[in-house]
């Protein structure tokens, strides 16, 4: 779609060049949402491609380093260490778009999270392996901010006005755990209805259930020792609040809800047997 509203297109070669915020200014990433709709209160777009972050890096840690400008198809690509017993999880997560091979091509990772939709699929991967984000300000120091805690609710974030999505660091400690995955949605490459993915720690015998798409927000539960079916209702029911199952054409609360009690039992034999 044609931004008609667009009076002026910036290049940064460093986001150090954009230091006052202004109303109607945009990053612009791979852009797959931003020109899927008019944008009539943006006049300036702020290129990212010139910054050239590369992409994907192992860390120091033997984690991941995602840049926040990495494609869809980029990390789909990647193949990951074989002692990454949740490596499979990316192509999973990769895979649960409503999305055409176009778009995996333009579409960026960061831009899926900052949009911080609750059937993100990014939002899902990095939360359920214990990411961490690395935010820019434009004036201040970076931040680090966890995965779990960035997003706050339906298309909302704890970004500030201006702020820049950085990187996003997955840790080698959870790439290393067992996972399983459990997904529903109305077509089978259509938007998520409910997303919900198990990891466990076997050294410390802690179960994370990560529950997103079925809910505004990503919840988490862990649980350790020889968890019940009971314990794992329970701790949902604790954590996700009546008004925080998600509704609208692709599922009712009350259907999420269901899904995603059924789906963590599932997860919890899988992983726990």
């Amino acid at each position: 779609m044609n931004l008609n509203t667009i009076t002026e297109l910036k290049r940064p070669s460093s986001a150090d060049e954009v230091t006052a915020w202004k109303d109607g200014y945009a990053w612009l990433a791979g852009g797959t949402w931003l020109f899927s709709e008019p944008q009539v209160h943006t006049d300036t777009l702020i290129d990212l491609a010139g910054l050239k972050w590369q992409s994907l890096a192992v860390a120091s840690d033997g984690g991941l380093e995602v840049a926040a400008t990495c494609t869809i198809h980029d990390l789909c690509e990647f193949k990951p260490p074989k002692t990454w017993k949740a490596g499979a999880l990316i192509g999973e997560c990769c895979r649960s778009f409503l999305s055409s091979f176009k778009i995996w091509h333009e579409a960026s990772i960061g831009g899926n999270i900052v949009m911080s939709l609750p059937a993100g699929p990014m939002i899902s991967l990095t939360t359920a392996l214990e990411g961490i984000y690395t935010l820019w300000p434009r004036n201040g120091e970076p931040r680090d901010v966890n995965a779990i805690d960035f997003v706050t609710g339906n298309h909302q974030n704890v970004l500030a006005k201006g702020e820049l999505l950085r990187s996003i660091h997955l840790p080698a400690s959870a790439l290393g755990k067992r996972f399983a995955f459990r997904r529903a949605s109305l077509t089978h490459l259509g938007r998520s209805g409910v997303l919900l993915i198990g990891t466990i720690d076997d050294a410390k015998k802690e179960l994370i259930i990560t529950i997103t798409a079925a809910t505004a927000r990503p919840v988490q539960v862990r649980l350790c020792g020889a968890v019940t079916a009971i314990e794992v209702r329970e701790a949902i029911e604790a954590a996700v609040p009546e008004s925080l199952w998600f509704d609208d054409v692709h599922s009712s609360p009350a259907h999420r809800r269901h899904l995603s009690y059924h789906y963590a039992e599932e997860i919890r034999k899988e992983l726990c047997a």
